[in-house]
C-alpha cells in the first residue's frame, strides 16, 4: 500500500536532500533539482537506493565545488575554490603542527637533554611554522583590501564569515593569552635549549590545549578546573571559525586576476611549507630511538595527529593542481581573445 504524505513533509524531504550539495550548486540548479525530486517523491516515497544517489552526488559535488575532482570550474572560481581547499588544509597542518611543537618545546624546558630526533623534528616544525606566518602576513595585506571593499559592495554576503573569523580569532588570542600562564614549561630546567621562544610555546600550547590523551582518561581530566576544562572545548571551535570563515570568504571574494595570480603564489609556497612541518613532525614521531623516552616520548595522539596532518597535505597538493591547471586555461583563454583581436 502506497503512503501518502503532505506536501509540507516533501518538500522539508528535498530541502534535506539539497543540503548535500554545495550551496553554489543549489544557487544555480537547485530550484530544477528540487521540481525532478517532488515528482519523484510522489511516486516513490521511499527508496533508499534514490537518498544514496542524492547523497553521493552532491559529495561529489561538494569535492568539485573544493577544486578536488577533474571536473573543471570557471578558471577564476576553480583558483577561489582551490585557494580555499589550501587554506583549510594548511590550517589544520598548522593547528596541528603548533600542538607538536608546543609539546616538544615544553620537553626542552623539563629536560636536561632530548634525542637528535627531537631538536630535528623542533627545528623543522620552528622553521615551517615561521614561513606560514610570514606567507599569512603577506597574503593578509591585499585580500584585507579586497574583503573591505567587497563588504561595502555586498556586506550581506561577505559579513557574516567575517564576523565569524574576527569572533573565532578574538576567542583564540583572549583565551590562549589567559591560559598561558599555566604553561608547564614555566621555570623549566631546559633553557639551554630554548629553540622555541617560551612565550611562544606557552600561547601554542594553550590554543592547542583540547588535543591532549587527557580525553582518553576522565579520572584525571576530572581533575582539570571547569574554567580549563571549558577552554579545551571552546578553542577546537573557535580554530573552527576560522578556518570555516576564511575558506568561505575567499570562495565568495571575487578577487582581481593579479590578486589571484600572487594568492596562488602564496598558496603553493604555502603547501611547501606544510611538507616540510609534516617531515619535521615525522622525524620525531616515526622514530624508535632510546632516547625519546620521558617527556620526548610521542603518544598515540601525536600519531593521530600526524596520520590527519598527511591526509591534510594531500588535499593541499591536490588543490594546489587544481590551481596551476586553472591558470594555464586563464592563460589559454588570453591567448585565444588576443589571437581573435582584429589585426
Amino acid at each position: 500500500m502506497r503512503t501518502t504524505r503532505s506536501p509540507e513533509t516533501q518538500a522539508r524531504r528535498v530541502a534535506r536532500l539539497l543540503r548535500c550539495y554545495p550551496r553554489s550548486w543549489r544557487h544555480r540548479y537547485g530550484a530544477e533539482f528540487a521540481e525532478l525530486l517532488l515528482a519523484d517523491l510522489a511516486d516513490r516515497p521511499r527508496d533508499l537506493r534514490r537518498t544514496v544517489d542524492v547523497v553521493r552526488s552532491g559529495m561529489a559535488a561538494r569535492l568539485t565545488a573544493a577544486g578536488l575532482t577533474d571536473h573543471e570550474l570557471p578558471p577564476a572560481e576553480q583558483i577561489r575554490a582551490c585557494l580555499g581547499t589550501v587554506g583549510g588544509a594548511l590550517a589544520v597542518i598548522a593547528s596541528l603542527g603548533v600542538a607538536m611543537l608546543a609539546q616538544l618545546a615544553t620537553s626542552w624546558q623539563r629536560a636536561s637533554g632530548g634525542p637528535a630526533t627531537a631538536a630535528v623534528g623542533t627545528l623543522g616544525m620552528t622553521a615551517a611554522a615561521v614561513i606560514l606566518g610570514a606567507l599569512c602576513l603577506a597574503a593578509a595585506g591585499p585580500f584585507g583590501w579586497q574583503l573591505v571593499g567587497a563588504a561595502r559592495r555586498h556586506g550581506s554576503r561577505i559579513g557574516p564569515s567575517v564576523a565569524l573569523v574576527v569572533a573565532g580569532v578574538a576567542v583564540l588570542v583572549l583565551g590562549s593569552l589567559h591560559f598561558a600562564n599555566h604553561w608547564p614549561g614555566t621555570g623549566g630546567t631546559g633553557a639551554e635549549h630554548g629553540l622555541v621562544p617560551g612565550g611562544l610555546a606557552a600561547f601554542g600550547w594553550a590554543s592547542t590545549l583540547s588535543l591532549s590523551s587527557f580525553w582518553a582518561h576522565p579520572a584525571l581530566l576530572a581533575r582539570f578546573p571547569a574554567a580549563e576544562l571549558g577552554w579545551m572545548a571552546a578553542s577546537p571551535v573557535a580554530w573552527t571559525s576560522v578556518a570555516a570563515g576564511l575558506v568561505t570568504m575567499t570562495r565568495r571574494l571575487e578577487l582581481p586576476p593579479a590578486v589571484l595570480r600572487y594568492l596562488a603564489g602564496l598558496a603553493a609556497a604555502g603547501t611547501a611549507a606544510a611538507v616540510v612541518f609534516l617531515v619535521g613532525g615525522a622525524s620525531w614521531v616515526l622514530a624508535r630511538s632510546a632516547g625519546q623516552l620521558g617527556p620526548f616520548r610521542p603518544g598515540l595522539v601525536d600519531g593521530g595527529e600526524l596520520l590527519i596532518m598527511a591526509l591534510a597535505l594531500i588535499v593541499a597538493v591536490r588543490a594546489t593542481g587544481g590551481i596551476r591547471r586553472a591558470r594555464q586555461a586563464m592563460v589559454a583563454v588570453r591567448r585565444r581573445d588576443a589571437d581573435l583581436q582584429p589585426k
